[in-house]
């Protein structure tokens, strides 16, 4: 570096040479927490979270405030003189005595709950493989072939959801009984209803098979033509066209018909009494109306409501999670 004079004191100074600092680069805002990301969601939908607000209260007024209900009575106390429940609405001081007493009877030696359990889901997978094999080849014919009597079609299978499930039994009952009109054509004198498994059955599937019908009608009726008419074109049979396109496609509607169909079966107490009225037929439904309608024992009608619903809560999720995944594979 070339010396200078300094122009005051007349002294050399060497001049150093400046140089600019480098560009830094832009310091990036520090990323939205959760909440600022959920406000800004919030403000971007406000139109349909109001629109959805009223059915999310009554949906959480009719599940969740009832299920508590369940738990402060599971968990709760009974009144010694009475013998009704006392709800313990705190849930420290929530007592497991009775779910305890429910889930140790279910396995071992003293598991006199188990068989019922076990009954219960031989006889509702029985049941929805029947309704599924009866219900797929209606609601195919009514999707694809009924043309103009597909108003009648609809209608005949919505009818039964105008007379009560009860009443549907009963006319059951009538049918079955010693005199009654099945012995008559058959020309036999079985008696029927004295606790035959394979009776409640079918009891079973008679009255829930307009609920996997309904479902699968949906998910077939939105099948596009052009998609058959293209598996035609490429060389495949109707044998092949249906196992490789239509039975594919309509994979989410059977399983959804038959979660439909399963989860009332599993609650179901009335077609077990009605066309049997024995203990060897006896469904977990029964466990629960019996130990709510005896004085003393509702805590264990609620454990056996939480069972079932920690069961149904299964196949539930895996449903949801197998959709999502299918919408974002779509």
């Amino acid at each position: 570096m070339a010396p200078g004079l300094d122009p005051v004191q007349g002294r050399s100074v060497s001049t150093v040479a400046t140089t600019e600092p480098p560009p830094t680069a832009p310091v990036s805002p520090p990323p939205a927490g959760r909440a600022v990301r959920l406000a800004h969601w919030a403000r971007r939908n406000w139109l349909w979270i109001l629109l959805a607000s009223p059915g999310i209260l009554w949906l959480a007024s009719l599940f969740l405030v009832p299920m508590y209900v369940v738990f402060t009575i599971v968990f709760g106390q009974i009144d010694p003189i009475f013998r009704t429940p006392l709800p313990v609405w705190n849930p420290i001081e929530w007592n497991t005595v009775e779910f305890n007493y429910v889930f140790t009877h279910i396995f071992g030696s003293d598991g006199y709950f188990g068989p019922a359990l076990l009954r219960t889901a031989v006889y509702v997978l029985t049941a929805s493989v029947m309704c599924l094999f009866v219900a797929y080849p209606v609601a195919y014919y009514t999707a694809r072939y009924a043309g103009r009597r597909r108003g009648w079609l609809l209608a005949a299978l919505i009818a039964p959801f105008w007379i009560s499930y009860m009443m549907r039994m009963l006319a059951w009952v009538n049918l079955l009984q010693n005199d009654g009109l099945v012995n008559k054509v058959l020309h036999t004198n079985v008696d029927w209803l004295d606790g035959k498994p394979y009776v409640v059955v079918l009891g079973l599937v008679y009255g829930y098979v307009p609920y996997m019908i309904l479902p699968l009608y949906a998910g077939l009726d939105r099948f596009s033509p052009n998609v058959l008419e293209a598996a035609r074109d490429l060389g495949a049979g109707r044998l092949e066209t249906f196992r490789r396109v239509t039975l594919r496609l309509s994979m989410p509607a059977i399983i959804a018909s038959v979660l439909l169909t399963c989860l009332p079966m599993l609650g179901d107490y009335y077609t077990a009494d009605l066309l049997s009225a024995s203990p060897s037929t006896s469904m977990v439904g029964n466990l629960i109306n019996n130990s709510v309608l005896t004085p003393g024992q509702t805590g264990q009608g609620g454990a056996f409501v939480l069972i079932v619903l920690a069961v149904s809560l299964i196949p539930m999720l895996l449903y949801v999670r197998s959709a999502r995944d299918e919408g974002v594979a779509s």
